[in-house]
């Protein structure tokens, strides 16, 4: 390639990256905009593969009914499952609720029940919007999405980047194996502190998960 080939192939990637950060810049915006004044909210992470017939999806949608019923807005990832059941229980209680949907080429489909809809394209600006409007983390069933935004969150928490806030895993038969594995593991191998075990909480019931998030979020 001659030397002025290069360049014009250099020039236009660097304009693309520039036009990149502007629609990254643009992302952050909107969700701002969008969320700024929602007051104390509960973000729910869960699988999209719940259908509602699951005992996770019908959790689900209790467990956002209590929250609105107490003082707090939903948030969600707008998509299907368990996303799905957050913001319809939310709904249904005449609450605020939230979908911060991402566009994927498979699963994810914005789901009707959101009232606040907020479109991503970058995973990364939209985590930052599940944590900086969120009083409470509430984990249910899920899969590599879920545990990703799950132990970001931990990450986040552990290293004093964010205010420490309630992260709670509903499903002692589905998460426990996991809590297990890491007190034997990254615990008793010193990959991790004993401290760090208390970030995350693991509840069954949604009414002791609803007055484990009261008793840190004032309202």
């Amino acid at each position: 390639m001659k030397s002025r080939e290069r360049q014009y192939v250099i020039d236009d990637f660097k304009m693309g990256e520039s036009w990149r950060l502007f629609k990254i810049m643009g992302e952050f915006v909107d969700g701002v905009e969008a969320l700024y004044d929602i007051g104390p909210a509960v973000s729910i992470f869960g699988s999209a593969r719940v259908a509602p017939e699951d005992p996770v999806y019908k959790t689900t949608e209790k467990i956002a009914e209590l929250f609105v019923q107490n003082g707090f807005g939903v948030i969600s990832g707008g998509g299907g499952g368990v996303m799905e059941a957050a913001n319809k229980g939310a709904a249904n209680a005449g609450g605020t609720s939230v979908g911060l949907n991402i566009n994927l080429p498979f699963e994810q489909v914005p789901n009707p029940y959101a009232n606040i809809q907020v479109e991503f394209n970058y995973f990364f600006i939209r985590k930052v919007m599940f944590i900086k409007y969120a009083a409470a983390y509430v984990i249910m069933p899920g899969g590599f999405g879920t545990l990703d935004e799950l132990f970001e969150a931990v990450t986040l928490i552990q290293t004093q980047r964010i205010k420490p806030f309630p992260l709670i895993l509903v499903g002692s038969e589905y998460w426990g194996g996991l809590i297990d594995w890491i007190r034997n593991q990254m615990l008793a191998n010193k990959r991790i502190s004993p401290e760090d075990i208390d970030i995350l909480q693991l509840m069954d019931d949604p009414e002791e998960v609803v007055k484990a998030v009261k008793k840190t979020v004032l309202i």
